[in-house]
């Protein structure tokens, strides 16, 4: 069973014109599964990351501008924002003033190049389901392309497996269905498949910077360029110190076995071991996604290993149509690119601050930065007035952009004095509205919590709720 069921996938991949690094990466994942690897990463196998160093005390010299003229930069944008009920990519998503994430990151770059002198090159890695909207968009940018590089690569897909057979599923009614992302591991055998690393090379870009497309704080700051090429490190990332909204991300580790650094996330936790995980003060870092690369020793690496990295095995369960619980198991074969840090022999970790890491995962994190908490800087910036707020919006009525924006017709309350904001029910905000201290906005207890209710304008929101 097992050898037809990855002879069917291979012959299914290898149908889709699937690139050979992009195979031998799902053969790795699928064997290690079928082998019974959980893909957990236990506590006592780790020791928790303690005092990397830090930003704030790197040089600002030539040799970091130096360093930033040799960098590229590639933001990961594959995904739709089916999440919060679009079928778009997330990118597209308005901001600050009418502008996208994409339009932020873009406008981020352009303020860079004019700033140090450098050629910086953005590129995105798009997913089947990205590439054409997100192109389509750039076309308002004419002088973001950077000699003949591209402006995006794409990321592969693979079939999902079903839970029983680990035969890759047939979904006859939509067969879009029968595929998914591989994580965004996959970043490695694709940008190895694209033949974009000589290319990078050859233009005189040694050094690449990778963020996801929704952190509007990842930019590539030449302090961290410059430290990363002096270290002569093949891979390095950032990390900041977790809070509560952290809780759930995931952190890097020692492993005791041998001294590397690793990154552990929610999937590679057993159950039983989740106290450990969430535990903000045992393991105080978080880690941001934030990537540096050296392409020279990154090539040896992949070309050495058929295109691709053995990362560490996520296995994600669902239903192959996730819109219907009662269609059939399946389990997709992942891997988290950040994951890679344990590949690389002497990998770094960097502290950097909060303002590197404003990652949107949903409504609430996007309702703070649209608001006071930051003010958005003519480079395309948002800097922090004051630390962010821990924000929970009641998912029933939030969850889905349109149920968002529906209750913030008059744009987003004050939050730049709120330590918490906790939103139970449906409740829609008039103008000038004001949140202070640790907010609590909910339903009185007589009183029925479904029932919609409006706070007024210019009204004020604390611990005690509604006043005004």
């Amino acid at each position: 069973m097992t050898d037809q069921a990855l002879e069917a996938a291979v012959a299914k991949l290898t149908g889709d014109g699937a690139a050979p690094s992009v195979i031998a990466a799902f053969v790795d994942r699928y064997a290690r599964f079928a082998g019974g690897e959980t893909g957990y990463l236990r506590e006592a196998d780790i020791r928790p990351l303690t005092d990397p160093p830090q930003l704030e005390d790197l040089p600002m010299d030539s040799g970091a501008v130096d360093a930033l003229a040799q960098t590229a930069v590639v933001r990961l944008n594959g995904g739709l924002g089916t999440s919060m009920g679009l079928a778009g990519p997330k990118c597209l998503i308005p901001v600050r003033e009418g502008l996208t994430f994409l339009d932020i990151v873009v406008r981020q770059m352009l303020a860079l190049r004019a700033e140090h002198g450098v050629r910086l090159p953005l590129l995105l890695m798009d997913s089947y389901n990205t590439s054409a909207d997100t192109l389509a968009a750039l076309q308002a940018y004419p002088e973001l392309p950077v000699d003949d590089l591209p402006l995006d690569f794409l990321q592969s897909r693979e079939p999902k497996l079903l839970a029983d057979t680990r035969m890759p599923v047939e979904w006859p009614a939509d067969p879009g269905l029968e595929w998914c992302p591989p994580g965004h591991g996959d970043f490695y055998p694709s940008l190895h498949a694209s033949g974009l690393i000589p290319r990078f090379l050859a233009a005189g870009f040694r050094y690449l910077f990778v963020a996801n497309i929704d952190n509007l704080g990842a930019l590539p700051d030449p302090r961290l360029a410059g430290w990363f090429a002096s270290s002569g490190a093949q891979y390095a990332t950032e990390v900041t110190t977790r809070t509560d909204m952290d809780r759930k991300g995931g952190h890097l580790g020692y492993r005791n076995a041998d001294g590397r650094l690793v990154l552990r996330d929610t999937a590679q936790v057993s159950p039983d071991e989740m106290e450990f995980f969430v535990d903000i003060e045992r393991h105080p870092w978080t880690h941001c996604n934030n990537l540096w690369l050296d392409l020279v020793q990154v090539s040896e690496v992949l070309d050495a290993n058929q295109g691709t990295l053995s990362l560490p095995l996520i296995v994600n369960r669902k239903t192959v149509d996730p819109a219907d619980a009662g269609s059939p198991a399946v389990v997709q074969l992942e891997g988290a690119i950040g994951a890679a840090v344990e590949v690389f022999e002497g990998a770094r970790a960097i502290g950097v601050p909060r303002s590197r890491f404003l990652p949107v995962k949903g409504t609430a994190e996007l309702l703070v930065l649209r608001s006071d908490v930051y003010d958005f800087a003519a480079d395309a910036r948002l800097v922090a007035r004051t630390p962010a707020p821990i924000v929970q919006l009641d998912p029933d009525h939030y969850k889905l952009i349109d149920q968002f924006e529906a209750r913030f017709p008059a744009g987003p309350p004050s939050l730049v004095e709120a330590e918490t904001l906790k939103v139970t029910g449906d409740w829609t905000f008039g103008a000038d509205v004001r949140v202070r201290g640790r907010a609590v906005l909910a339903a009185p207890a007589d009183q029925d919590a479904k029932e919609p209710r409006f706070v007024p304008d210019g009204a004020e929101i604390t611990d005690s709720g509604v006043a005004g």
